[in-house]
């Protein structure tokens, strides 16, 4: 009788077991993961789960919280963890509460350190993601990138900025204007000299200013007793919610291109060219993700002069090696492997996370589709110059530039290109990445090849006098 019993109640228990886990899943998934990535420009909140959560959400203006009610789970450490993670320095995020709103419901509330716009969504499984819920806390008045470099150029320099107007949005970007300034440098373009917006002006006294002339000068001005800042964009691939390529060791891109952008800010900020100070401006300088049309439009929201988006490659086997440049391509891709990269390096949308239903995607789409025959020529002699520096320090996986679509390289004024530093996937060479000693190599060799093109190609050239 006794076996029989214990037959009977393993048959309840696993009954009981089934009619539990029925229930688990009725009332919705599993938390996984909870991320928080701090930034100047946002800070996000990720809550990763094996299945789709709903939410309802609530925002307070004072003081600033966001109420966020997640359905279908209930409170479990994994929430729990978000407490902890808000960093003391956050710019938005003071703390957050978590709490049992009701049968199935959980509720968060962010506290706020100012008023924000938020965006509430969630992302579908991709790579090593499964469902991801995103809380995506930006300013109200974000800071217009071009004014904080010009301040940062004259703190530098002892001079002390003269109050500008309010920061505009960086999503204005008119389709309009655009192709207004695209039309009006199109005849610079073709002699071969690097085109954006009138270039920015430091007089004497500290003002930042524009030129205005159309000799490229400020009225009043001489070019004698005006420094051009020559800025150059530099882009860390990847970024946040994307890793970027992971090598053997567990180096991750998106770490080492970021100290090596930081490396060759230190050298570009220190070099002048003809006289005129140089600038580097990072589209991200911390880790956090930074969608591929908004790089596009940070470099051109500071009127660079330069684009230079930095990667580290990887591929299927650990023998491939060598550093490569890439420039657009309008006409299809110069080889297979072009294009298997720039497939790849396309992908970090999908994988950083973003929120399409924000995107006017017809603006997006003309935006990162008016790229000219002249900016990919300027593009094309801007990557020679750098792989030439760049075969004196490493090894070469192509000696020329190479072509492909890749959106990140699409701004139509910009002369742009995309350096894969090494390939991560090799061990030899990760191990490389991660040295001080080749990432002090590789800046100063980068350096050399932008001061080549302006050598070439001078700044100034389309601001002299006619």
């Amino acid at each position: 009788m006794k076996p029989a019993l214990d037959r009977r109640s393993l048959l309840q228990a696993g009954t009981l077991v089934l009619l539990l886990g029925r229930q688990h899943i009725a009332r919705g998934a599993t938390i996984v993961a909870v991320r928080i990535w701090p930034a100047p420009d946002y800070s996000r909140v990720t809550i990763e789960s094996d299945g789709q959560l709903s939410t309802k959400q609530l925002f307070v203006a004072n003081p600033p919280r966001l109420a966020v009610d997640i359905e279908g789970i209930d409170l479990n450490p994994a929430l729990r963890e978000l407490v902890a993670k808000v960093k003391p320095d956050d710019p938005y995020i003071t703390g957050i509460r978590a709490g049992q709103n009701a049968p199935g419901v959980v509720r968060l509330v962010l506290d706020l350190k100012q008023a924000v716009l938020p965006q509430v969504f969630t992302l579908p499984p991709i790579a090593a993601y499964q469902h991801r819920l995103v809380f995506d806390l930006y300013p109200t008045q974000p800071v217009d990138p071009l004014e904080a470099l010009i301040a940062e150029r004259l703190r530098d320099s002892g001079a002390s900025p003269a109050p500008g107007p309010a920061p505009a949005p960086l999503a204005a970007d008119p389709l309009g204007d655009l192709i207004a300034r695209q039309a009006q440098h199109a005849p610079a373009r073709a002699a071969s000299a690097p085109a954006s917006s009138a270039p920015v002006l430091i007089a004497p006294g500290g003002q930042p200013s524009r030129a205005t002339a159309s000799n490229g000068s400020k009225p009043g001005a001489s070019a004698a007793s005006t420094d051009r800042l020559i800025i150059v964009a530099l882009d860390p691939g990847h970024g946040g919610e994307d890793p970027g390529a992971i090598g053997p060791g567990g180096t991750r891109e998106k770490d080492v291109v970021l100290q090596i952008a930081h490396r060759i800010r230190e050298r570009i900020n220190a070099t002048t060219i003809n006289g005129n100070p140089m600038r580097a401006f990072l589209t991200r300088d911390a880790d956090f993700f930074v969608p591929l049309h908004v790089r596009v439009q940070k470099a051109r929201r500071v009127q660079a002069d330069l684009f230079v988006s930095i990667h580290a490659d990887a591929f299927l086997t650990p023998s491939a090696r060598g550093a490569s440049v890439f420039a657009l391509s309008q006409t299809g891709a110069s080889s297979a492997a072009a294009r298997w990269m720039a497939n790849k390096e396309n992908q970090a949308d999908q994988i950083g996370g973003v929120n399409v239903k924000t995107q006017d995607q017809h603006l997006k789409r003309a935006l990162l589709d008016m790229s000219t025959t002249a900016q990919i020529n300027d593009s094309l002699r801007l990557g020679s110059a750098m792989i030439g520096e760049i075969g004196t320090v490493g090894h070469l996986h192509k000696r020329h530039v190479e072509q492909a679509g890749f959106a990140v390289l699409k701004a139509p004024d910009i002369p742009s290109v995309l350096v894969e530093t090494a390939f991560i996937s090799n061990p030899e060479e990760e191990a490389k990445l991660r040295s001080e000693d080749y990432q002090d190599q590789l800046a100063d060799a980068l350096l050399r090849g932008i001061q080549r093109y302006f050598a070439a190609h001078p700044p100034l050239a389309r601001n002299r006098p006619l």
